[in-house]
């Protein structure tokens, strides 16, 4: 393989390496809630927008078809990490664990709720962040890169936002905590989706040299023609 195939191999490996490791620590790390500037989220939000900037950016080089493979990817991973909770949980520790049953159990069974959630609203959200990302992608003739990022997040992590809060913390919580958790984490991603922009085109940049000016238009134009 020559280095002009290899570039977008590599490009897509790192990409979905970063994706997959801020997907799993959301999901592994969302049961805890922390309070912050007044209000109450849960540890997942600081890893999770990651992940809708990480597909823009793959839908931007590689087009839908590649980010619906990477969503489903990312489900049967955040599968596979509920599975193995359960296995673990069924596990006795040792009488020299320094975790004992009770405390791993009080962890992990609750991520175990946030996985199942996610499952559900990650799928959504990534569906509705795709199509409302080539949909404005198409508007704009390619151009205004913050604008079908930007918009694209907001709509898909909405919807995300609340549907997970109310399947992983709805037996603990009543509904105007949950929907007050849900809507300061939803307010949390967009604010982080607004300030990572300018990173956003940092990226851009960087790949757009990495790739060469022909390697670039290629990919662009292939994904592009996907939307038609």
């Amino acid at each position: 393989m020559n280095a002009l195939k290899q570039k977008p191999v590599i490009l897509y490996t790192v990409l979905l390496s970063f994706f997959l490791t801020f997907l799993l620590l959301a999901e592994l790390t969302g049961s805890k809630l922390f309070f912050a500037f007044g209000f109450t989220m849960t540890m997942g939000v600081i890893p999770f927008p990651v992940t809708f900037i990480i597909t823009d950016l793959l839908n931007e080089y590689f087009g839908r078809k590649v980010v619906r493979a990477t969503t489903f990817l990312g489900m049967v991973m955040i599968g596979f990490a509920y599975l193995l909770i359960v296995i673990d949980i069924q596990i006795p520790a040792s009488p020299d664990s320094p975790i004992d049953d009770v405390s791993f159990e009080r962890v992990f069974a609750n991520s175990g709720l946030v996985i199942l959630g996610s499952i559900i609203a990650y799928v959504i959200g990534q569906m509705i962040d795709l199509h409302t990302f080539h949909f404005l992608r198409k508007k704009t003739k390619g151009k205004h890169i913050w604008l079908r990022a930007t918009g694209s997040t907001v709509i898909s992590q909405l919807i995300d936002s609340f549907v997970v809060i109310f399947i992983a913390l709805g037996k603990y919580h009543p509904v105007p905590k949950l929907v007050s958790i849900a809507s300061t984490n939803f307010l949390y991603k967009m604010g982080v989706a607004i300030l990572i922009t300018p990173v956003l085109y940092a990226i851009h940049i960087y790949i757009d040299r990495y790739l060469g000016e022909n390697l670039k238009q290629q990919m662009f134009k292939e994904a592009m023609e996907e939307e038609g």
